[in-house]
């Protein structure tokens, strides 16, 4: 199992329209890293989801619920989606600034490679974001 963070404008596309909708397809990835990144999620697969720009805060916890396909918004090129379902809003969401002094977390690639849309989290990462949640990972 990995653990993922997705990246989303809440303007654009925000946590709680992922809940309302019960799944969504992750389409619009332009990046060959963060589609890679696609390509290696696994059904089950735990993604933290984060609210950029306006909030900068992880606020949910969705998963993989459909591995890496061809992206139907794609008018060329070789981009691939996946489909995402939400698990929980978490407990209190994790502000970017939290992120940046943590010891365990400044060397995220939220931080290191702040515009990559989706990236892996290492499993020391993932527990210690769902720590300052205050959330429990599922079972």
């Amino acid at each position: 199992m990995n653990y993922w963070l997705v990246k989303s404008e809440p303007e654009a596309y925000a946590w709680s329209q992922l809940v309302s909708d019960r799944r969504t397809a992750w389409t619009g990835v332009r990046n060959f890293q963060a589609r890679n990144h696609l390509r290696a999620m696994k059904t089950g697969d735990p993604v933290l989801f984060y609210h950029s720009v306006s909030e900068k805060q992880i606020v949910g916890l969705a998963r993989v619920c459909r591995e890496a396909y061809p992206d139907p918004t794609a008018e060329e090129g070789d981009w691939s989606s996946v489909d995402l379902a939400p698990v929980t809003a978490l407990g209190k969401p994790v502000p970017l600034e939290t992120i940046k002094t943590d010891k365990l977390l400044r060397d995220m690639a939220l931080v290191k490679q702040s515009r990559l849309s989706v990236t892996l989290l290492t499993p020391a990462q993932y527990g210690r974001l769902l720590t300052l949640a205050e959330t429990r990972p599922p079972a």
